[in-house]
């Protein structure tokens, strides 16, 4: 309680030196409580509290978004989500700090948008301009025409932010025998050797805009290298060897990525592309040969879009594919997996009320995440949100999985 109260207090001080200061203060307070649909539970019952300090001039900016979540009212998470400078030039800026950076122009799915990592600590609900974790890099823009150079420097590697074991959202991995685990390669050490490296040219032409990239990064998501211990089935003659027992080691390994995006408009509507090549992913695989049983694949990522509008209503809908090249039929995971989404919103009351609904539809997995809300707008500072979050299908998919997990819920908002 003395460090929660400490980091108020603190907060408190700040926010007054930097208003006196004429530092820009805005942000939101939200309460957000949901309800499981089978058990009748409170899946989630949390306060936010966002903050944002700005202070902008004609050749220095700056900016940090301090962020508490209190969760059950005794669970105080505080993260600086950004805290970053801006240096602007005659044909180039630099940011330096802690920053999120998005690229691409799919919706709610990474593609080539993979230099931020991802909390996934409550799956993919919430909001994606938090889903996102902060980075500390540099960001070098460099303006040439109606195109702009982009690099990326992080000397620091980030990794997904994973659910904990006692998380709704956490699921419990089923191995042939008793697993131990061993940490002691998970952690990246900052160096310049182990740093990350992106580069993007953008351009926004009268007909297309379109984006070229490429990284050299580590997998935010490590590979999980397995070794098999044997023992002797005695009741046997002569005696098998039996699995008894698996050491696993999460260890994160290299991967070259590079792709690109585009959008155009065509008589109203929008089409939209974005794809990736990733080199050097690690899959699991059931081959008795392989090494940590891993083999290393390249592949595909990408979606295809489109946006319009109907009678008033916004739609969008999605195709994503991955496919795996060069696929071996012991690997776990499928050669091709496809995936679509779909959005529909209808704004209502002179766009005060709004209906909206999104779904993940595992085309492969045959399992889909129906996510249905309507929003009201009091004034522009407050409003109420009322949804839920359904899941359906395979439990084997990657949305059935959270079947049991379904649930309803509202937030109150408001901002400052």
């Amino acid at each position: 309680m003395r460090i929660k109260g400490f980091i108020l207090i603190l907060l408190l001080t700040t926010s007054q030196f930097l208003i006196a200061q004429q530092v820009d203060v805005s942000g939101f307070a939200r309460t957000y409580e949901g309800v499981n649909v089978e058990s009748g539970d409170f899946s989630i019952v949390q306060q936010t509290l966002n903050l944002n300090f700005e202070k902008r001039g004609e050749k220095v900016a700056f900016k940090a978004n301090p962020m508490m979540y209190m969760y059950n009212a005794d669970s105080l998470s505080f993260n600086m989500r950004e805290i970053y400078m801006d240096l602007y030039f005659n044909n180039f800026d630099l940011r330096v700090g802690k920053q999120q950076i998005v690229w691409g122009k799919a919706d709610g799915v990474f593609i080539t948008d993979i230099v931020s990592p991802l909390n996934l600590t409550e799956f993919l609900l919430p909001d994606f301009d938090e889903i996102r974790t902060g980075i500390i890099a540099a960001k070098f823009d460099y303006y040439i025409g109606n195109g702009t150079f982009e690099a990326i420097f992080i000397p620091q590697f980030t990794p997904t932010i994973k659910p904990a074991s006692n998380s709704i959202w956490f699921i419990q991995p089923d191995f042939p025998a008793p697993p131990t685990f061993d940490w002691s390669k998970s952690t990246i050490s900052p160096s310049l050797e182990n740093s990350e490296l992106f580069l993007k040219y953008s351009a926004m032409t009268s007909k297309i805009d379109f984006d070229i990239m490429g990284g050299y990064t580590w997998d935010d998501n490590p590979a999980m290298h397995v070794q098999k211990h044997f023992g002797k089935d005695t009741t046997t003659i002569p005696p098998k060897p039996v699995l008894t027992g698996l050491t696993i080691t999460p260890q994160h390994h290299r991967l070259y990525v590079a792709g690109g995006s585009f959008s155009t408009e065509i008589k109203g509507v929008i089409f939209r592309g974005e794809g990736a090549y990733y080199n050097g992913k690690y899959f699991q695989t059931e081959d008795p040969l392989a090494v940590d049983a891993l083999i290393q694949k390249d592949y595909l990522n990408y979606v295809l879009g489109l946006d319009f509008s109907i009678g008033g209503v916004k739609m969008s809908g999605q195709f994503i594919q991955k496919y795996i090249l060069d696929y071996n039929d012991k690997m776990v995971e499928n050669r091709v997996n496809n995936m679509a989404t779909a959005l529909a919103r209808y704004d209502a009351l002179r766009e005060t009320l709004h209906f909206e609904l999104f779904s993940y539809i595992g085309l492969t997995n045959k399992d889909a995440l129906i996510r249905p809300k309507i929003t009201y707008d009091y004034d522009d500072s407050f409003s109420i949100l009322l949804g839920s979050n359904i899941f359906v299908g395979d439990r084997a998919g990657q949305f059935g999985q959270y079947k049991d997990n379904s649930m309803v819920y509202a937030k109150i908002k408001y901002n400052f």
